[in-house]
Formats: C-alpha cells, sequence, structure tokens
C-alpha cells in the first residue's frame, strides 16, 4: 500500500491517476481522486510497462441494447474501490510486482463507425509492439476481433478462453466489405474463419443459447456449471487449452442478470460472480498473451453490481499475471 505523504495537512496523495507512480498502490478514499482502472497513471509512455489497460468505448455492432459504450467509464469507476490494499484472493499488491498503466480510450472517429475496428486493431497492435500485455475493457463482444487479430499479428494464432451466454458464431454473410469487421455476434466464427482464433484449443463457457454452428470450439452448457461443479469445468479448460498460447475474452452476460443486470443482452441461467471468478481464479498455469472483459452496459445496472463484476475480472487477470511474475 502507498504510504502517507508525511506532511499533516496533506496526509494522502490524491489523484494517483494523474500525478501518481506507475508502480505501487494508492491510498487516496474511493469516493474521491481522478478515475483510472484501479487508480493506475494514466500514461502513453509504454517505456518499461508490463501491462496497458486500454478502454474501448463502442457499441455500435449490437444487436439489442445499446449502452456498453459507458462501460469502460463504469468498471474504471467501480475499480476505484480495489487497490490500496493487498488484492483478495491474491494475498498481494500486484502493482508491487507488474507496472501497470491505464492508456486512456482508444480514438475513432463516431461519425464513421465503420472504421471503428480499423482504429482498435492499429492502436491495440502499436501498444503491443512495445512489448507490454494488453487488457481492454469494452466495448461490445465486436471489439474483440480487432483485438484478435493485433494479438495473433505477434503471437500466432490463438487459444480463446471464452466466458459467455451466447457462441458469437453467427453469420454476418452479404454485409462484409470495404470498413466491415463484424458484429457482435459473430466475432468467434470470423475470427476461426481468418485463422487468428485456433478452434480446437479453445473452449466456450457459460453458454445458454444455441447458434447455427460451434465453429469446432468445446462448449461449456450453462446447466454443467450445475452438474459437474467448477472443478470439472477448471479441469475441462486445462485440457482443452493445453499449453497453448491464449486470450481470455469474458462478455459480463456470461453472469446470470441477477448479478449482471447490466448488459445488453442479459440471459437467465448464468454462473454467480463467485463461480465465475473462483473458476477465473485457477487459471494461472495458462499462457495468456492478453485479454478483455465486454459488454457492461451500466444504464441498466443496478448499484453498480455489473460494473463491480467486470472490474473484478479484470483485477483477477492481473492478480494472475502477477502471480507469475513472483514466481519468476
Amino acid at each position: 500500500m502507498a504510504q502517507g505523504t508525511g506532511d499533516p495537512l496533506r496526509p494522502r496523495s490524491t489523484d494517483n491517476a494523474v500525478f501518481g507512480p506507475v508502480s505501487g498502490g494508492s491510498a487516496e478514499p474511493t469516493y474521491g481522486g481522478a478515475l483510472s482502472f484501479m487508480r493506475r497513471r494514466y500514461s502513453r509512455d509504454l517505456a518499461g510497462v508490463d501491462i496497458a489497460i486500454l478502454g474501448i468505448p463502442f457499441d455500435a455492432a449490437v444487436s439489442n441494447r445499446t449502452g456498453s459504450r459507458f462501460g469502460p467509464q463504469a468498471i474504471r469507476r467501480a475499480s476505484a474501490i480495489l487497490d490500496g490494499d493487498p488484492q483478495y484472493p491474491f494475498h498481494m499488491d500486484p502493482f508491487e510486482v507488474l507496472t501497470v498503466v491505464d492508456y486512456g480510450d482508444v480514438s475513432w472517429d463516431y461519425q464513421r463507425p465503420w472504421v471503428a475496428h480499423d482504429c482498435i486493431h492499429a492502436q491495440a497492435s502499436e501498444i503491443l509492439a512495445s512489448g507490454a500485455k494488453l487488457f481492454s475493457l469494452g466495448g461490445d463482444h465486436s471489439v474483440t476481433y480487432p483485438l484478435l487479430v493485433a494479438h495473433a499479428e505477434k503471437h500466432g494464432p490463438l487459444a480463446i478462453v471464452h466466458f459467455d451466454a451466447h457462441q458469437d458464431t453467427w453469420g454476418d454473410e452479404g454485409f462484409a466489405g470495404p470498413g466491415h469487421w463484424t458484429d457482435h455476434g459473430a466475432f468467434v466464427r470470423r475470427g476461426v474463419e481468418a485463422g487468428v482464433i485456433d478452434a480446437k484449443h479453445s473452449i466456450q463457457i457459460g453458454i445458454r443459447t444455441h447458434a447455427p454452428r460451434d465453429c469446432g470450439l468445446e462448449i461449456v452448457w450453462g446447466w454443467e456449471l450445475e452438474t459437474d461443479g467448477i472443478r470439472r469445468v477448471i479441469e475441462r479448460i486445462y485440457d482443452r487449452v493445453g499449453a497453448a498460447k491464449a486470450y481470455l475474452t469474458f462478455d459480463i452476460d456470461c453472469l446470470d442478470p441477477a448479478f449482471a443486470p447490466g448488459t445488453g443482452t442479459p440471459v437467465a441461467g448464468g454462473l454467480t460472480s463467485r463461480e465465475a471468478l473462483a473458476i477465473l481464479r485457477e487459471l494461472g498455469r495458462l499462457d495468456f498473451v492478453g485479454g478483455d472483459v465486454v459488454e457492461v452496459a451500466p444504464p441498466y445496472d443496478h448499484a453498480d453490481v455489473t460494473a463491480i463484476a467486470g472490474a473484478a475480472v479484470a483485477q483477477t487477470w492481473l492478480g494472475l499475471e502477477a502471480e507469475k511474475r513472483r514466481r519468476r
């Protein structure tokens, strides 16, 4: 935890997101100060940075309710309560071993939404070229496709560990053309067809809808969480992914609407927050090269419960990365 300033009239450092160091925790109150993800310093200087957090406020590719354009703001706001103490369940402050910055948001022209995915791909590629890992805050699930393309250009085809209520393998035939990437229900299909997703090592968890195709991914249906338990699900993830380079993509509607009402396409019968975070906690032996959490739509949220869950997903991924660093 960050220490006090030693000045009795200014006992705590404030606005760590702007003025603080890029490593170590902060000690400012959760209800004040400039908001970044977990109070990380806003910076576009990636020299020596281990992980960059990138916001992607884009939701022009949804098939139901809009609102996830406000997701990055909401997740940052909810994450303020997470910094300043050893992080549960890791018994450590990840920022003592990882240098993490909040890179801010993707730049794109809201008057030309058809070029947004090109902008995401280009800016994600710049971050990855620095050597930093990237964790992104969506935005609708279409943003994962340009992120996967950028990661695959660096690492090769990726196994995805995909938490969702939907398979996202629907087609978008007839719509592809200049400037078109995909919609939020088709990124998996497009990723497999483009060769950026390694289907034989990929797995989807919590699926509660039927799509026309599975594209070769293994599916853990929502009801299997109840019948098999999380320990068996964890085993299936490791069996499927193995030693492949992996990418975590977490659609918040994987959670039951009781735990994540603030999303565009809620589906009953989903995971609890505790189940999802318990599964994530056990995935530290996977070779994650990046990840995202998407579809947090605060206009439908209540008391920030969905945003809190989204922040916890990102915080857990960072905790896994910190544990890996500490074991080296």
